[in-house]
């Protein structure tokens, strides 16, 4: 094996926003993340729901002028019987 090929291995820090710490070794470094298996909705099975009904009455709030609108345009579309 050559000498000197491998790169430097050292134990490193990895530090969550949530304060969970991991050692292990990475050329990196000691680094830090936001989200970690002790904090993510995917592991703990916790799902935080953001503001949804908010999102749903500016959705509808957006579009319940157009609604009408669209309505209008396709029985302006069809040919009128006399």
């Amino acid at each position: 094996m050559k000498p000197e090929l491998h790169p430097v291995y050292p134990p490193s820090r990895i530090t969550c926003a949530c304060g969970n710490v991991v050692e292990t070794k990475s050329t990196r470094g000691s680094f830090s993340v936001e989200v970690c298996s002790n904090c993510h909705p995917f592991f703990t099975g916790k799902y935080k729901l953001l503001d949804t009904a908010g999102r749903i009455d500016r959705f509808k709030k957006k579009y319940a002028n157009n609604a009408p609108a669209a309505k209008k345009g396709a029985k302006a579309a069809e040919p009128e019987k006399a």
